[in-house]
């Protein structure tokens, strides 16, 4: 399921997040605008939130990094950066640890 997008305006916009899957793509075109992703944890338990890093190695290895946890009961923004953009694709791809009673929405 893709995150869906709210365009952000002087009149003010709804806010409609909806359900995430265990890993999620972003159009990178979004990051230029001031993109950022708000993820909801509506579970009662903590979930963590990660981030494919699309560089390489000098030997090739994919890069790899740490989840950012997201307590039970909150919301947490991420702004979207060039370097979350995997070349190849042009995408961002996010993993949850947990999708139940998650909800995400990308507001630029």
């Amino acid at each position: 399921m893709a995150i869906p997008v709210l365009t952000s305006t002087v009149t003010g916009v709804l806010s409609a997040p909806g359900a995430v899957t265990s890993s999620e793509t972003i159009n990178g075109n979004l990051v230029p605008l001031g993109a950022v992703l708000q993820v909801i944890n509506g579970a009662g338990a903590p979930m963590n939130v990660t981030f494919t890093d699309p560089g390489r190695t000098p030997l090739g290895d994919t890069g790899t990094q740490a989840g950012v946890a997201v307590a039970n009961g909150t919301t947490k923004f991420f702004k979207l950066t060039t370097g979350l953009i995997d070349g190849a694709t042009g995408n961002i791809t996010v993993g949850f640890s947990s999708t139940t009673t998650i909800t995400a929405q990308i507001i630029y």
